[in-house]
């Protein structure tokens, strides 16, 4: 789009990245009433049939990208994925004169880097789990043997949300060491390893929108990690989540800000790494109150798909003021007093093994005929007919809303069975620990 052409009047919006988060934030921006026009590098089918366009520029790297922000005169831009953040994308952007969602390269170390996130917490009081960095097995080996098991070993760099291992016996955690250290499955990412205690309670995610000072809390979702119900199984990049998470009270909720939330933003900006984009806190609820599992430094998935459609305002507004250190309390900002759920459909064999290549269907008949409904593309390709097929481990994610979490879940997963592909796979529980607790609070107020 280029100055003087017939969409002048409209704010243009590049979104990077190529999974369902990026596609829930184009449905979430969809739904605000400014007029927009979307980009996305590189997108994907689902966010092209809602109208965004794909860049169709050949880009090497992140200044080339930035050239054509430029050129087609961009607005915003919305970083998705953790990769880019890590690697540089926000410092290149500003440095080109452009606005851009998330945090600078120093910012996203709160992520890419578990042993600085670590030293951070510790340094300012910040409560997680006790821990030890190692660059070298015999030392890790050594720690190990020292304190026993449980224990859980987390590459420190990215590892695409599967470097953390969880280990109960002595024989499993010298294997993750083994994989880390020996076997490179993590790569570089467990160029440092972090062995931390394990903390026992239920997690919960809350996304924190930040200029870095001023912030706003997202409702706090649930993910399901783990590919098979109950928790069962090894883990995954997230087989689906739901928001508001009710084991997350109010109390509860005060506590995170006062005690993580406030710190951390205070920490960054007095290290000089002002945390301006959006800020994901892992949460542990341990009978000690909350603790961090992990942060990171953007928004999660599947949690974005079950958390946005519960936030009433003008996203690219929001959007715009953080990245602009303008997060003032006037800007409307309004959460919904319903339930999401997201249920993932993911390829036979995920995580391990899958094939790619099946043809999808019913998804465009499902979201023309629910207005509670939307469906996000993750790991899906169209051929060269213009048929949709399945081109990743986790393929889409069905999200549904409503009044209580019950309709909201059985909403999901009516539309679940009308979305086909062979080989599709998902969790029958998603929700599930919300509705039992719900019903246990219900019972104890009711008797």
């Amino acid at each position: 789009m280029n100055k003087g052409g017939t969409l002048d009047f409209m704010n243009s919006v590049l979104i990077v990245g190529s999974g369902g988060r990026e596609h829930a934030i184009l449905k979430a921006m969809l739904r605000s009433d400014r007029p927009l026009c979307f980009f996305a590098y590189p997108g994907n089918p689902g966010m092209e049939q809602d109208g965004c366009m794909l860049v169709d520029r050949k880009v090497t790297d992140f200044k080339d990208l930035a050239d054509w922000a430029n050129q087609n005169d961009i607005d915003l831009t919305i970083v998705g994925p953790e990769t880019p953040l890590a690697e540089g994308i926000v410092d290149v952007f500003r440095e080109n004169g452009l606005t851009i969602f998330g945090p600078a390269k120093r910012a996203a170390e709160l992520e890419s880097s578990k042993q600085f996130s670590k030293g951070l917490m510790k340094k300012y009081g910040i409560p997680t789990a006790r821990y030890e960095a190692f660059t070298t097995k015999d030392a890790a080996l050594e720690y190990l043997h020292k304190v026993g098991v449980p224990i859980v070993i987390k590459a420190s760099g990215l590892a695409a949300g599967k470097g953390v291992v969880v280990c109960d016996t002595m024989e499993q955690a010298q294997k993750a060491l083994n994989d880390m250290f020996d076997n490179r499955v993590f790569g570089a990412a467990a160029d440092s390893v972090i062995m931390e205690e394990k903390m026992t309670g239920e997690e919960a995610s809350i996304f924190v929108l930040s200029d870095g000072k001023n912030f706003r809390i997202l409702p706090a979702a649930q993910d399901h990690k783990a590919v098979g119900d109950g928790d069962t199984g090894p883990n995954t990049g997230g087989m689906g989540a739901y928001a508001p998470a009710p084991l997350v009270t109010k109390d509860i909720l005060h506590r995170v800000e006062q005690e993580i939330i406030v710190p951390v933003l205070d920490a960054m900006r007095e290290e000089d790494r002002t945390y301006r984009g959006l800020l994901y806190c892992g949460i542990m609820l341990t009978d000690d109150g909350p603790k961090v599992v992990e942060f990171n430094c953007r928004f999660g998935d599947p949690e974005t798909q079950a958390v946005l459609p519960l936030v009433k305002c003008d996203w690219y507004e929001i959007f715009k003021a953080c990245a602009e250190g303008d997060l003032h309390p006037g800007l409307q900002f309004e959460i919904d007093r319903g339930y999401c759920v997201s249920v993932i459909l993911a390829s036979k064999g995920y995580p391990g093994n899958y094939e790619k290549g099946k043809f999808i269907t019913g998804i465009e008949d499902v979201e023309h005929s629910h207005s509670n409904i939307d469906v996000y593309h993750s790991g899906t390709v169209l051929d060269e007919d213009d048929r949709l097929l399945t081109n990743g481990g986790r393929v889409c994610a069905v999200t549904a809303w409503s009044d209580n979490l019950a309709d909201a879940i059985a909403d999901a997963y009516l539309v679940v069975g009308d979305v086909h592909f062979e080989g599709k796979y998902f969790r029958k529980d998603i929700g599930a620990k919300g509705l039992a607790r719900l019903h246990r609070e219900s019972s104890m107020v009711s008797n």
